[in-house]
């Protein structure tokens, strides 16, 4: 059995369902400001650098805020829900333990903040993700590769050895361009097809040889 020389894990919509914190944030900080705010705003935002975010809802809020600033908000918001329950999306939780079990070294490449990434690894064993790259340690947020790049280095792998996981056409086109293979479970966005991209509808059931063999199969 072949396996993937390390996994590379997108956050939010991939390993926790916590894109509807992040929306039921913006809504509330909206309806604070007397602002009008959007499905499809919402949805125009899913798998951003969150200053990229923070600068799309100060300019669509007319908000006196900097971008920083709406980006810290929209952090105390999510926080204080993560802390309450985090929704882990099916099978990522159950993956990513058989991973450890297996040795297979684990990443976590996602453009939350550092603040908001500690009350999930709470819930995770120790050296679970043996690298984390968070949006505020790069200078250049997904569909950058930036991040891929900086996750394989950190643990010393070709990323086309690697296979990262990702729900959003932002966070694919990443990992693709910094050399993975993609396998996509698509949450709350559509994602189109593309040549180092596999499809799954859920996580569940994935094993670690699964992702072995699409890391050899051709792109």
């Amino acid at each position: 059995m072949t396996l993937p020389a390390a996994v590379l894990w997108d956050m939010d919509g991939t390993l926790v369902d916590t894109e509807p914190y992040w929306m039921a944030t913006e809504e509330a900080i909206a309806e604070e400001y007397g602002g009008t705010w959007t499905h499809a705003d919402a949805m125009h935002l899913v798998g951003n650098d969150l200053l990229v975010s923070g600068e799309y809802i100060r300019a669509k809020l007319g908000l006196a805020q900097s971008a920083e600033e709406v980006v810290e908000m929209l952090l105390d918001g999510v926080v204080a829900q993560v802390r309450h329950a985090v929704p882990w999306c099916p099978g990522s939780r159950e993956l990513l333990l058989a991973l450890h079990e297996a040795g297979v070294p684990c990443a976590l490449v996602t453009m939350s903040y550092q603040r908001f990434v500690a009350p999930i690894l709470e819930h995770l064993p120790p050296e679970t993700f043996r690298v984390i790259v968070t949006g505020d340690m790069v200078d250049n947020g997904k569909p950058h590769p930036e991040a891929y790049l900086t996750a394989a280095a950190a643990l010393g792998v070709d990323p086309a050895d690697c296979v990262a996981v990702e729900d959003s056409p932002t966070g694919a086109t990443s990992a693709e361009a910094a050399g993975c293979r993609v396998l996509v479970v698509p949450n709350h966005v559509p994602v189109p097809p593309g040549p180092g991209r596999a499809f799954r509808t859920t996580l569940e059931g994935v094993t670690p040889a699964e992702l072995g063999s699409l890391r050899r199969r051709p792109g």
